[in-house]
């Protein structure tokens, strides 16, 4: 294989998606963003978590509450074995991100219109974000997994396990940069496509929590939305709602997505990752990192500011990061112009899916293109007062709207930050679509 010609960019032909309140399907996605609903749902009560310590953390002196709130997968604990060649014995080893994994990888290529049964020996590479979240009992204790653990446990194993049961033969890598994970990924499998290493890839992310480890976190670190909302941006955000998902997207170089009749849902028009550095407490976002990221982004896609109709932030909610994300994003997207980009966060509607975050927020964007339509982020009737809104163009998606397309495309961009001080942004272009099904 050879390095991918400059003027050929990456296409994105096809998506998979796994969200809180049932979602497993593209339309009921779309449907829920559409209708500005919330997707948040009490703790799971299958699955052995100690509610009765961890709704009651604020007993603790220095800790908050825990409100019965998050973004759960409902089919968490649901996995076919059999249907892709595995033991049911191994299967209850495996970390659920693995099973989510291969599931919604599967969606997403026939989403693409691939035959997943077909593509066994395709030199196709697997890059999935994901971190560890405590499934299982120890690996040093003798039960009735013990043999299976090796494999069940390791992280690497989210993006190995998919392009084992597919036979993919290029590179297999999952990511961890913590929430970062799945626009990193995303990242990293188009730079490996144009380099030469695969001819296509899946890139995404999943996040399954094995125990609410992350809600005791921030109930010590204060850092939890007291009445269980995600409120984005808002002057009435006091913190975030954890939650889980996954998505996958599809990867190839546009000339080959036209050669083989695949519909093209966007282009990945520039993309980078880089670090906050020293300075600050590692956990603590960096405005001029990002602001940096965000201009080196743009510098790659060839893309002006003036052009992103639509940014979908990171947006966690919590009272640090937000007004330090809406610096960064005022000073480069703010510029003057008749009419500013929307902006919003999918962890409104479905709380903080952690490694997974970005390719959420990144399906969101591609089934806003297809739809032509912004989709409202919720909780942001009050915006954050720490920047001078009446001095940016910015503004809040707070409604359903038309988007219209420029000279045939739409464009847009992606924001993910990761509590280790890794930071990605991607600019998307979508092009005008003839049928909005999708």
């Amino acid at each position: 294989m050879t390095p991918l010609d400059s003027g050929d960019p990456i296409a994105i032909v096809g998506m998979g998606i796994e969200a809180p309140g049932g979602i497993d399907t593209l339309p009921e996605f779309w449907s829920a963003l559409a209708a500005g609903r919330e997707l948040l749902g009490p703790f799971p009560r299958d699955r052995g978590w100690p509610l009765a310590e961890l709704l009651t953390l604020d007993r603790n002196e220095g800790w908050a509450a825990v409100p019965d709130a998050g973004g759960f997968l409902t089919g968490a604990t649901e996995f076919d074995p059999l249907f892709f060649g595995i033991s049911p014995r191994e299967a209850v080893a495996m970390d659920p991100q693995q099973r989510v994994g291969m599931r919604v990888a599967w969606r997403a290529l026939e989403h693409a219109g691939l035959n997943p049964a077909a593509v066994e020996g395709d030199s196709a590479g697997c890059w999935m974000g994901a971190s560890v979240t405590e499934y299982g009992p120890r690996a040093a204790s003798v039960n009735e997994y013990s043999g299976y653990r090796a494999t069940g446990t390791a992280l690497g194993a989210v993006a190995g396990r998919i392009s084992h049961g597919l036979g993919l033969t290029g590179p297999s890598v999952t990511v961890d940069t913590a929430c970062a994970s799945a626009l990193t990924a995303v990242h990293q499998a188009a730079a490996s496509i144009r380099a030469g290493e695969c001819d296509w890839a899946l890139a995404g992310g999943v996040c399954v929590m094995g125990s609410p480890g992350a809600f005791y976190e921030f109930s010590k670190n204060n850092a939890l939305a007291r009445d269980g909302h995600c409120r984005s941006y808002s002057a009435d955000a006091t913190g975030t709602v954890w939650g889980e998902g996954a998505g996958v997207v599809v990867l190839e170089p546009e000339s080959r997505a036209r050669a083989f009749g695949h519909r093209v849902y966007g282009r990945l028009l520039g993309s980078r990752v880089n670090h906050n550095g020293k300075g600050a407490p590692i956990a603590v976002p960096s405005a001029a990192a990002q602001e940096r990221l965000i201009r080196d982004t743009l510098a790659l896609s060839g893309v002006s500011a003036e052009q992103v109709g639509l940014i979908e932030g990171h947006g966690t909610g919590t009272p640090v990061g937000d007004p330090l994300e809406l610096a960064a994003l005022a000073a480069t997207y703010g510029v003057e112009r008749a009419d500013g980009p929307r902006l919003g966060s999918v962890k409104s509607n479905a709380g903080h899916a952690q490694a997974a975050s970005g390719v959420l927020g990144l399906i969101k964007v591609l089934l806003a293109g297809a739809h032509a339509q912004i989709p409202p982020t919720l909780h942001a009737e009050r915006p954050a007062a720490e920047i001078d809104w009446a001095g940016t163009t910015l503004r809040l998606a707070t409604e359903l709207e038309p988007w219209p397309a420029v000279d045939g495309v739409r464009c847009a961009a992606v924001s993910s930050f990761g509590v280790a001080g890794t930071n990605a942004h991607a600019v998307i272009g979508l092009p005008e679509l003839e049928q909005s099904d999708v």
